[in-house]
């Protein structure tokens, strides 16, 4: 009797492990998704409609709401990660750098495309992922899903080139945007070990290690100045967005971390790429910066329908039973 409720209690932890697993890495896609979804819609108001000037400095906000809300929970014991010692910068490197890149380059563009073009060419992202994570991580993907991935680049290439609000400055941020979101994507899975750093530790780690280059940056090309003497500091409308932006900036990248951790940085860019889809066509009806034409319609259009597709492909792959299962995959804290 004993021995019997031992067996079927050994053989419900495994399968309990793994629903929550299930659970998890689809509240953390959607976590991510919405995360995702409102920043930029919170970021283009802030950048576009009310001129910010200062995209590096909006950028170093969040990294400082990141670092204080994470501190003050390790201090409470609400987290954990490791205390700071001289290994950290080489376990962690090359993050620091590829997540302010990311940081800076995501908000300049933001602040120079329309919302559909800066929608349809983050899209760029999806195979730049593909072949870093073919290369370093050594994956392998159907003939289905890179199809799917050559109409999304030909829909952007089509959409990008009947562009009439063409602004090169924009083009360029958003392809370095998309390089850096890539490499960061695949690079947070392959550092994001729960024995050395762990998701709360490259969070941190990564914020405290690039904000003062951030601010020196900042302050020497003039871009705090300008921040500093923005004549809406007064508006407490726009200081309740500035605010907004920082906390949602905290909210995105530890759910970009979460997603990474529980999924992999191929389903974080499919998340990415379905919730590109609503932004794209509100992006036509608010924030006043979108020139209609045929071709870039048609190109928009394209470019979402192989996103969607590609995104169906992705998720049908990963709900197909595995054999045996690898329990290995389940993240520690799922385990217990």
């Amino acid at each position: 009797m004993t021995a019997g409720g031992q067996s079927e209690g050994a053989d419900a932890d495994p399968t309990s492990a793994q629903l929550s697993f299930r659970t998890a890495k689809l509240l953390s896609a959607l976590f991510y998704g919405t995360c995702s979804f409102l920043i930029v819609l919170v970021n283009k108001a802030l950048l576009t409609t009310y001129g910010f000037p200062s995209p590096i400095v909006l950028g170093t906000g969040q990294m400082a709401v990141t670092i204080m809300i994470l501190y003050v929970s390790k201090l409470n014991k609400i987290i954990h990660f490791p205390d700071f010692d001289k290994k950290i910068p080489v376990k962690l490197f090359p993050l620091p750098l590829l997540y302010v890149g990311n940081h800076i380059s995501g908000l300049s563009s933001t602040s120079k495309l329309s919302l559909p073009m800066f929608t349809v060419l983050r899209k760029f992202t999806i195979p730049l992922t593909l072949l870093l994570e073919t290369i370093i991580l050594g994956k392998q993907y159907s003939f289905s899903i890179i199809v799917s991935v050559f109409a999304i680049i030909l829909g952007a290439f089509i959409a990008a080139g009947s562009d009439l609000a063409f602004n090169l400055e924009g083009y360029i941020f958003v392809f370095l945007n998309d390089i850096f979101t890539a490499a960061n994507g695949v690079y947070t899975k392959k550092k994001m070990d729960p024995k050395e750093l762990g998701k709360y530790g490259v969070l941190f780690y990564n914020a405290c290690f690039m904000i003062i280059p951030t601010l020196v940056i900042s302050a020497s090309t003039g871009d705090l100045k300008q921040a500093t003497e923005f004549t809406q500091w007064k508006n407490a409308l726009f200081i309740i967005q500035f605010l907004l932006s920082c906390f949602l900036g905290f909210l995105l990248m530890y759910s970009t971390v979460l997603c990474s951790y529980y999924n992999s940085a191929l389903t974080t860019a499919v998340v990415g790429a379905i919730k590109n889809v609503s932004i794209a066509y509100i992006g036509m009806l608010v924030g006043g910066d979108y020139i209609f034409s045929v071709l870039n319609f048609v190109g928009l259009n394209i470019c979402m329908a192989g996103g969607l597709r590609y995104s169906f492909l992705t998720l049908r792959s990963q709900s197909k039973p595995k054999e045996p299962v690898d329990e290995e995959s389940i993240p520690l804290d799922l385990k217990s």
